[in-house]
């Protein structure tokens, strides 16, 4: 009996301690919002970095990711990426919003890829 016991109780333990949360799906982005935003495209990512270059149509800005993943080179971001600060962007390559810091903008190009250098090696 008590070889049972000191295998059900260990396993009734472990049992509980899993639990399954519902996530549910995302609320609907509304992209007739973001769509109305300043679009850029990224030109510069790297997988050991979370700083990343976006090209704008005024220039190139260096942004820093925020609490979530960086965004893959080629993803289009929609958002204010001419305004210093955490700004809040919609990926719409892959259909989520995303938090940065936008460290600079309106670089050129070598100007932000030397930035996003910099920040990365510190």
């Amino acid at each position: 009996m008590k070889k049972i016991l000191l295998f059900i109780l260990p396993l009734a333990l472990f049992a509980a301690s899993c639990t399954r949360q519902d996530i549910g799906p995302r609320p609907p982005i509304d992209e007739a919002y973001w769509l109305n935003q300043e679009r850029g495209v990224v030109v510069y990512s790297s997988f050991n970095c979370d700083f990343y270059v976006v090209e704008t149509s005024f220039g190139f800005s260096v942004l820093q990711s925020w609490g979530g993943f960086t965004p893959l080179r080629g993803s289009v971001l929609y958002g204010n990426l001419s305004r210093y600060g955490v700004q809040t962007l919609y990926n719409r390559s892959e259909g989520y919003l995303v938090q940065a810091n936008v460290r600079d903008y309106w670089l050129s190009y070598w100007e932000a890829l030397d930035q996003a250098d910099f920040e990365c090696a510190r």
